[in-house]
């Protein structure tokens, strides 16, 4: 994975520890609610990257974030942008 995603990994990991902590929430308390392994959430704390996307919907719920997930690629200029142009030729580059 290239730097610049590790990192941003690392952040959604963080804002996930955050959200537990200011709901005052255990690590324990968390991983029983969210029916995960104490390592996962470990992980998801972490911004490791094989986690499952199940798992970090699992623990969005517990902390009352579940609607988080319909933000994910919803604001999709690249993808509005090729919709709205006529010409095929267009290289996505990652």
């Amino acid at each position: 994975m290239f730097p610049k995603y590790e990192k941003m990994l690392i952040q959604m990991g963080e804002n996930f520890k955050l959200a537990r902590l200011r709901r005052k929430l255990t690590h324990q308390q968390v991983c029983e609610r969210a029916n995960i392994k104490w390592n996962t959430l470990n992980l998801i704390e972490s911004g490791y990257e094989h986690v499952k996307l199940d798992d970090y919907f699992k623990v969005l719920i517990v902390l009352g974030l579940a609607e988080d997930i319909t933000k994910l690629a919803g604001d999709d200029s690249l993808g509005r942008k090729l919709q709205d142009n006529d010409n095929a030729d267009i290289v996505l580059t990652v």
